[in-house]
């Protein structure tokens, strides 16, 4: 790796201004993060009891298109479907073991959407096209060559796990950037413990009127913290006008004290479903909690990036982290990796980091080409520490691919 370091950074605890947003666990973009990553997670299981090895395959491409709902007080239902694009590579078989990958994109999009959503009845609000080509990338030029070794030629095509490259050697997919930072600012830590509370089982089963459709945007300049929250009804539990703004209330409440418990000598100012108008009745009112029944589209990518931000005054990459085979796909694995990185420079230092690890299509996965890590303060940087942690990571991704197999990773 060529390791390039700087100073100069501004602390995460000093920086004069915020600007961050998150898009909840029912949000159109996550969903289709959620379901790009379920069936990536789900074929790779497969894949791995039958096979031992994780083949080729992508499902970034993924979308969601909104149906249509209709909505009243104490009721609500959907009169067109949710449709779920699903777009992407997956191997269809190995030599002459055909993998059921139509029913582990039904199976993997039915059981995410339904968890995500209790309220989505699959049967009737859920429909699932899938799209999946088996072309590989550029690079199988045809006619006869002095190595006769399988090559692209068989990429989604393999007649055994010899025609896997990547058993023989790790390398990456290809030229890109990941990068990570340590630690969160007082917006960012926010934006991720607010949604995270007002969408987890807990809340939701003791507020089964809020859906899940949770979005956060928040400013902060200086100690002043102006937040603006987009909080879904469900209608069947939404009697009336009076109820509706009692719970539009409460949300601001709720919204508000977690705020002033988090960010303590901050003057913090809410508002929530600033769109809404009483008089005329268009209101944040759902059927299952989520702006997805009702025209709204997801698409991977588009969402919170690996970090589960969208901090625009930050580093940030476009990549869409989520339904990327975690084996070798670097847009996945060197974003995860930049944000491990940045953690541990910052949890040995307690400096503020920035890290971007760039790769070069087919060198050693776990040698990124460049390195560039930047810190606050003008104190010199330890290259010999900062090269360790960086090396050390890298020859760790594997436990990565573990927390991502077993969903305990989130990547969006």
């Amino acid at each position: 790796m060529n390791l390039i370091t700087a100073t100069g950074l501004i602390a995460a605890d000093q920086l004069d201004m915020e600007l961050v947003e998150r898009k909840g666990a029912g949000h159109p973009d996550t969903l289709a993060d959620g379901v790009a990553e379920a069936i990536s997670r789900a074929y790779s299981a497969y894949c791995l009891q039958h096979f031992g090895a994780i083949l080729h395959h992508n499902t970034d491409k993924t979308a969601l298109l909104g149906g249509a709902a209709e909505v009243t007080f104490g009721h609500g239902h959907l009169t067109d479907p949710i449709v779920a694009l699903v777009n992407g590579r997956l191997t269809p078989a190995l030599g002459a073991h055909a993998i059921p990958v139509e029913q582990i994109i039904a199976t993997a999009t039915t059981d995410f959407l339904t968890g995500a959503l209790p309220m989505l009845n699959a049967d009737t609000d859920l429909v699932i096209r899938s799209r999946m080509s088996q072309a590989s990338s550029p690079g199988a030029v045809a006619g006869p060559t002095a190595d006769q070794r399988a090559g692209r030629r068989f990429w989604f095509a393999p007649r055994s796990l010899d025609d896997l490259p990547e058993l023989a050697r790790m390398f990456a997919n290809d030229t890109s950037a990941g990068v990570g930072y340590a630690p969160f600012g007082v917006a960012e830590r926010l934006a991720l413990e607010i949604e995270s509370s007002l969408t987890s089982p807990e809340f939701t089963s003791t507020h089964p009127w809020f859906g899940t459709d949770v979005k956060l945007m928040i400013v902060r300049t200086g100690a002043r913290l102006h937040l603006t929250a987009c909080v879904p009804q469900i209608a069947a539990h939404t009697p009336d006008l009076d109820t509706y703004v009692a719970h539009r209330t409460q949300a601001k409440e709720v919204v508000t004290d977690l705020a002033a418990g988090l960010a303590p000598g901050h003057r913090v100012r809410v508002s929530v479903n600033t769109r809404d108008d009483d008089k005329r009745r268009e209101l944040y009112l759902t059927a299952i909690g989520s702006s997805i029944e009702s025209g709204d589209e997801g698409v991977v990518g588009r969402g919170n990036r690996a970090n589960g931000l969208i901090s625009m005054l930050r580093p940030m990459s476009m990549e869409g982290v989520s339904g990327k085979n975690s084996v070798y796909h670097v847009g996945k694995l060197y974003n995860l990796a930049a944000q491990k990185v940045a953690m541990r420079l910052h949890e040995e230092t307690g400096r503020t980091y920035a890290v971007a690890l760039v790769s070069q299509s087919g060198r050693d996965l776990e040698d990124p080409w460049q390195v560039l890590v930047q810190a606050s303060g003008e104190e010199w940087l330890d290259p010999a520490l900062t090269r360790k942690t960086v090396t050390t990571v890298m020859n760790d991704l594997d436990d990565i691919r573990s927390a991502l197999l077993a969903g305990e990773l989130p990547t969006a």
